[in-house]
């Protein structure tokens, strides 16, 4: 009787363990990186069959599988539902919390980045395309409000990255050309370096812009005195 239990025990942990394998063709569609939102990535890729994903600073997220093509994250609390046609891309199953809102993710080509992948890669420019072209589609888009990439910028300002915070507070004045703000960032940035001569080209484009912004009135009076 026991050695009955334990065969079928046994066998049971054998379908378990192979239920969590995936087929290879399901493994060529959904391996690879997908846009979590406009300036983030969720990546998919497969150790011995089985499915893991790399997310928020994660890499071995190794998600609960469902079904064929569905896989339950916990760090994310939601269920993830691969659709292989016409194009791959991943949902998330509807639940109470967001029911009504679609989520999809679609996968992303070879050599596509997020503006962030760019500009850690320091490729300045295509991380300004990359933003404008996220304000482009949706205006209203978290990724491009004035204050978080102000905030990103003051980031590396206190962190001593001072080529960083120079230009991602560039990206914010083309951003956000009208306010007075960005301009008085990126003055401050440069004035960190030392450079004063565009630090007052800056600040003087911030009074231009609001002549009663009074962190730059202090600011050039003091360095032009």
């Amino acid at each position: 009787m026991k050695k009955s239990i334990l065969i079928l025990f046994l066998l049971s942990l054998c379908i378990s363990c192979s239920s969590s394998k995936n087929s290879e063709e399901f493994i060529n569609k959904a391996e690879g990186r997908y846009l979590f939102n406009a300036n983030e990535v969720l990546e998919v890729y497969f150790k011995e069959q089985e499915l893991y994903v790399k997310w928020r600073g994660r890499d071995d997220i190794k998600p609960l599988k469902v079904s064929e093509k569905s896989f339950y994250m916990k760090e994310m609390n939601e269920k993830m539902i691969f659709i292989t046609e016409p194009t791959i891309q991943i949902k998330l199953a509807e639940k109470t919390e967001h029911k009504g809102v679609k989520y999809h993710f679609k996968k992303m080509a070879a050599n596509e980045k997020t503006p962030h992948e760019y500009f850690a890669n320091k490729e300045y420019k295509k991380a300004l395309e990359g933003y404008l072209k996220i304000k482009t589609q949706d205006s209203l888009n978290p990724v491009i409000r004035e204050y978080e990439i102000n905030g990103i910028g003051y980031s590396y300002l206190r962190e001593k990255e001072f080529e960083k915070a120079i230009e991602i507070f560039k990206i914010n004045t083309v951003l956000h050309s009208n306010s007075s703000n960005t301009f008085d960032s990126l003055a401050e940035a440069y004035l960190s370096t030392k450079d004063t001569t565009n630090a007052i080209v800056n600040y003087k484009k911030a009074l231009s812009i609001n002549s009663e912004n009074k962190g730059a009135l202090r600011s050039l009076k003091k360095i032009t005195k």
